[in-house]
């Protein structure tokens, strides 16, 4: 047992006794932290910190998958959510922060004509295609990136296990910024495709002109395009990624970024669309539960009255040239490497000599977690981050990477491991 760890491992142990894998959520999981040197239940957050079970403390980076925009327990949601709970959570008929946040949501989003929520980004992706479907009355459907846990679309990936090889035949993926491979789903099930939704961006921007064209395609061969902006709405822009690049889809969805934390999704697009959701049937108990719908309001009118993503995007060009600077600096671009939005960059790791890319991952995780960082593959900034907080960072890599660097010319990164490689793991992206 990890002396620094004994509290996480302990109750890591009596978890696995009764939920599988110790964790509801996989990306939180054992899978992608390696026992023996990781944290493994958070005790309390606030702002860009958090304190595990033992009482260390953390520059969190992950941002609670990238759900918390503001910074954890940001005052002006909190009083918002504090007032709502002396008035009540759900009800027996809908509240009015159900017509407040979907006002908002048609001011800020461009495709927003009319909304219906959700409780996860994955229940907002499965009611967009069923949606889809029964306005195309077509079954096919072209993926590209994550898209969530339902059959529909994790029939598609390595995690199929359970779904039905009829869902698994509908479902088809194509590549980012690569046209062809979407035209050729096209040509292959011609007047069978629904829908093709994509995250609008995620490791890479779109080439100039991509999005524009896989509209232009999908429109051309009758389907809906729909944009998943779980992670890049309310984060990239306030009207999302369709907002910064232009392109306005059918339909949209949207997560993370609503709420800051609190679970809130939403489906949104044109009304002539989204009024089919009066047939299908796409209902929640917790729909328009009230605590989540004021985080919302509150979430939304700060993006809208204040430089929130201006700051974080400012903050986030910061780190992205600071990093590269440092991975130059100990030259690491044999096994390192910087991408994505500034507000959600990923950092991919590359098989380097003879050290596969668990092996660097791994210590790499192991460093940066002792050091006070807790970080997976990503930056994912928030308003609470501060400059303070990115030299921070910087001044940990400037000592990891060292480390990396001389582990892997002399071939000894297991040798400096307190904890087994990780297993390669599941990539959702």
């Amino acid at each position: 047992m990890s002396k620094r760890y004994a509290v996480s491992e302990k109750l890591l142990r009596r978890a696995l006794k009764t939920i599988p894998l110790g964790s509801q959520t996989f990306s939180k999981s054992k899978t992608q932290y390696p026992l023996g040197v990781s944290p493994y239940f958070i005790r309390r957050a606030l702002g860009s910190r958090v304190w595990d079970v033992d009482g260390n403390e953390y520059l969190d980076f992950v941002s609670s998958l990238a759900a918390v925009t503001l910074g954890y327990n940001d005052p002006d949601v909190t009083r918002a959510v504090g007032a709502q709970l002396k008035d009540g959570v759900i009800f027996s008929l809908p509240h009015p922060l159900e017509i407040e946040v979907a006002e908002l949501i048609k001011k800020m989003v461009p495709c927003a004509e009319m909304v219906r929520f959700g409780k996860n980004g994955s229940d907002a992706t499965a009611g967009a295609v069923r949606l889809a479907r029964a306005v195309t009355k077509r079954d096919h459907v072209a993926v590209c990136g994550y898209h969530g846990w339902q059959d529909w679309f994790i029939g598609s990936t390595a995690r199929h296990l359970g779904v039905p090889e009829s869902t698994r035949a509908m479902t088809h993926s194509f590549a980012y910024n690569d046209l062809d491979s979407l035209t050729a789903i096209f040509r292959k099930y011609p007047a069978q495709v629904a829908a093709v939704i994509m995250e609008p961006m995620n490791v890479v921007e779109p080439n100039p002109g991509f999005l524009a064209e896989v509209k232009e395609l999908a429109h051309r061969e009758g389907s809906l395009l729909i944009f998943d902006e779980t992670i890049t709405g309310f984060r990239f822009a306030n009207g999302g990624a369709q907002e910064l690049f232009g392109v306005t889809p059918d339909l949209a969805t949207f997560g993370k970024g609503v709420a800051n934390g609190y679970p809130v999704s939403v489906v949104a697009g044109a009304e002539r669309y989204m009024r089919l959701m009066e047939e299908i049937f796409f209902s929640f108990t917790f729909g328009g539960e009230a605590l989540s719908l004021a985080a919302a309001k509150a979430t939304l009118t700060k993006l809208r009255t204040r430089p929130v993503l201006k700051t974080i995007g400012a903050r986030g060009r910061k780190l992205m040239a600071g990093a590269n600077g440092l991975i130059d600096k100990h030259g690491l671009s044999d096994m390192l490497s910087i991408s994505g939005h500034p507000s959600w960059t990923f950092l991919n790791f590359k098989e380097a000599g003879r050290s596969s890319v668990w092996q660097i991952k791994t210590l790499f995780l192991q460093e940066m977690f002792a050091r006070g960082i807790l970080i997976l593959s990503t930056h994912n900034l928030s308003l609470s981050h501060t400059d303070r907080d990115i030299r921070r960072l910087f001044s940990v890599y400037d000592e990891v990477f060292p480390i990396l660097r001389e582990a892997v010319d002399k071939n000894d990164v297991d040798r400096r491991l307190k904890c087994k490689v990780l297993e390669p793991l599941f990539r959702i992206r």
